[in-house]
């Protein structure tokens, strides 16, 4: 239950805000136009304006680049990785760029369940481990803790699931 001692008392919203505690659960898979863009050794590994985001409570959300946006070598090692509830089994990716390399940094879902079909193939990053992550022109901060996988955008407000402390909400 909200506010309890082991339920977050959602932070206060202003105006052209979303709150992360406003997601659904099971989660929404929407379509974004903004370009989404994300940079490694100093070099622009994936960009698209055709992306989608998953909208999840209490995760800000988690952003999906089609395959095409992704550029020549920069997923490399393919294994099988952890399976989500709702989206099914996903296979994560190291991603190289420049002179760098990010183990385990990324991931898809090859085969979704129905309600994520449109995101198959489609590629989502840890925004920690890359240079920089954007939504539009804004640079986004990286979801707490190295589990999940969300870009927290100024107008997301939480908390945010995934610190220490938050496993159990």
């Amino acid at each position: 239950m909200r506010g309890s001692p082991f339920w977050p008392v959602p932070d206060p919203v202003g105006p052209g805000e979303e709150s992360v505690w406003d997601y659904p659960r099971p989660p929404r898979l929407e379509p974004v136009t903004e370009r989404l863009r994300v940079l490694l050794g100093g070099v622009a590994i994936a960009t698209t304006g055709a992306g989608y985001r998953v909208l999840e409570t209490s995760h800000p959300p988690t952003y999906y680049l089609p395959p095409d946006a992704i550029a020549d070598g920069a997923l490399v090692d393919p294994r099988r990785g952890g399976i989500c509830e709702w989206k099914g089994q996903a296979l994560l990716f190291d991603v190289r760029g420049g002179d760098r390399l990010a183990p385990g940094a990324a991931w898809s879902y090859p085969d979704p369940t129905p309600d994520f079909r449109a995101i198959a193939g489609y590629v989502a990053f840890y925004a920690g481990p890359m240079d920089a992550c954007f939504v539009g022109a804004v640079q986004v901060t990286a979801q707490p803790g190295n589990f999940y996988g969300g870009w927290i955008t100024p107008g997301i407000v939480g908390p945010f699931k995934g610190g220490p402390g938050t496993m159990g909400w």
